[in-house]
């Protein structure tokens, strides 16, 4: 291409920034929405169960109908409706208004995770995919280690509209690199639909699609209770829970490299190993989640392992479903939502009923349970898992 691999690459993982930062930065400020828009907390969680229902529901029909269209056009399309949302979210006074721009900017998110994802692996030869695609999705991570903090630091500090305008901020200048540095991308060879919804034959892909529900439910299980965990089991007060919060996102960067190296090298090892390191690292959590400087220790560990469940999970669905990689990554973007609001439902009942320390063996549980598929895909559908050793 006339403009440069890396430019490329950065504004798309800047756009996806953008939109990790607007979906999960409302998270950390819920109390302030509740506060300004005089809701109850459980009316102002819709702003964030409404957005991850729309994109787990929608994700590969959108993707679909889209799969036709200028990939320049759709990801500015995408970008700017995100830019558009954390604006109205900064100036709005009607909580109605808020969440429908929670709702509308959800059907964008697959669609531009999708794309960017397809077109990373288009700019290289087959070989470097892997190594494209983890750049893009780093992303991700630093939206993680940066912009869900920032954004709760400008509201507690700031206001609630500093924090949603550096979301539009963000946004709008992944818009501005894309329109500029990024050349026409028409679809030069459309796949059909039938082509498309063609690779859901395939019984590898639903066994995939079953892995990567359980790995994100494994995941979010104890993540989503983070905070939780660290204040009751290892009492830790907010100045702490937010600095580790901070460095558990910022290994998740590290993660993200150190896992895409490690699929380059050997993807069945990588994908067999990684339930059993994530296993071993909620064990350590448990047994050592009382001790404070031993926990501030772990979370180092827990943030790298559990970027890798990103980048693997991703990686897996991209190679079952290679013949229509837009779908392919829309699918991922779907039932990695699908797994995390269940991981979230399961997490909870856990701490209901067994207590918050206990909750760790929710996410033992399903990395048990993805273990045992990956083996049994391993060895059914042995060419699919170890293709591209």
């Amino acid at each position: 291409m006339k403009n440069s691999y890396s430019s490329l690459i950065f504004f798309m993982a800047l756009g996806i920034f953008g939109i990790i930062t607007t979906e999960m930065g409302m998270i950390g400020v819920l109390p302030q929405i509740a506060e300004k828009f005089h809701v109850t907390p459980a009316q102002a969680g819709y702003l964030v169960s409404a957005f991850a229902l729309i994109v787990a529901v929608s994700g590969p029909f959108l993707t679909l109908l889209a799969s036709g269209m200028n990939r320049k056009t759709i990801l500015l399309a995408s970008i700017l409706m995100f830019a558009l949302s954390n604006i109205v979210y900064a100036y709005t006074s009607s909580f109605e208004v808020m969440v429908a721009f929670r709702i509308i900017p959800a059907f964008f998110h697959p669609i531009f995770f999708s794309i960017a994802l397809a077109t990373a692996a288009s700019l290289v030869s087959p070989e470097k995919i892997g190594r494209a695609i983890t750049q893009v999705m780093a992303g991700v991570t630093v939206g993680f280690a940066f912009g869900v903090p920032i954004t709760s630091f400008l509201s507690a500090n700031l206001s609630l509209e500093a924090a949603f305008l550096f979301g539009a901020v963000v946004s709008l200048i992944a818009f501005v690199g894309i329109l500029v540095l990024f050349p026409s991308m028409p679809v030069k060879e459309r796949i059909s639909f039938g082509r498309q919804l063609g690779v859901l034959r395939s019984p590898q892909l639903w066994l995939t699609i079953l892995i990567v529900v359980l790995i994100f439910t494994a995941m979010s299980s104890v993540y989503s209770y983070f905070a939780e965990y660290l204040g009751e089991v290892t009492h830790m007060d907010g100045t702490w829970i937010s600095l580790m919060l901070m460095i558990f996102g910022i290994t998740m960067i590290a993660g993200n490299f150190l896992f895409g190296f490690w699929l380059n090298k050997s993807r069945t090892r990588t994908v067999i190993l990684f339930p059993l390191a994530y296993a071993v690292t909620y064990l350590f959590v448990y047994y050592g989640g009382s001790y404070f400087w031993p926990m501030a220790v772990i979370v180092f560990v827990w943030g790298a392992v559990h970027a890798g469940g990103l980048i693997i999970s991703q990686s897996l669905l991209m190679n079952d479903a290679n013949e229509a990689p837009e779908f392919g990554n829309s699918l991922f973007v779907s039932f990695s939502n699908i797994g995390i609001t269940a991981g979230t439902g399961i997490g909870g009942w856990f701490i209901s009923r067994l207590g918050v320390q206990q909750l760790v063996w929710s996410g033992v549980l399903f990395c048990a349970l993805a273990f045992l598929l990956i083996l049994i895909k391993l060895f059914v559908f042995k060419s699919n898992v170890a293709n591209a050793k």
